[in-house]
């Protein structure tokens, strides 16, 4: 699973990806460059070792994501869990609402969750 880890910049060229998938390669060079800023020689540079790491894909100059985004942010969510929270998700929820409150419905939808993860 650590393949999955995308550092910052990766991330947001990956998510070009996976907004406009299927992409082909030229069409990616230049919503890096409107999105992102970025040069082609760096678009292909990332795409190359995002290839080589197995989270997308390059044929036939058409780009597609291997890894899907949600098993990305899965990942992304797990690690700073683990690390700022030494794993524990009551801890991380209470630091991320702090004041906030949620609404009927992010309520709702919250306890939703929870019941069908512990079913």
């Amino acid at each position: 699973m650590e393949s999955y880890k995308l550092f910052d910049a990766e991330y947001k060229f990956a998510c070009l990806v996976w907004d406009n998938e299927p992409v082909n390669s030229t069409e990616l060079v230049k919503l890096s460059l409107t999105k992102l800023g970025w040069k082609k020689s760096t678009t292909y540079t990332v795409l190359r070792k995002l290839c080589e790491r197995g989270i997308l894909r390059n044929e036939g100059a058409t780009v597609t994501a291997i890894v899907p985004k949600s098993e990305a942010q899965r990942y992304e969510s797990q690690t700073v869990i683990d690390k700022a929270f030494d794993g524990s998700l009551p801890q991380f929820l209470t630091a991320f609402l702090g004041d906030k409150k949620l609404s009927a419905k992010e309520a709702a939808e919250l306890k939703k969750i929870i019941e069908e993860a512990t079913q």
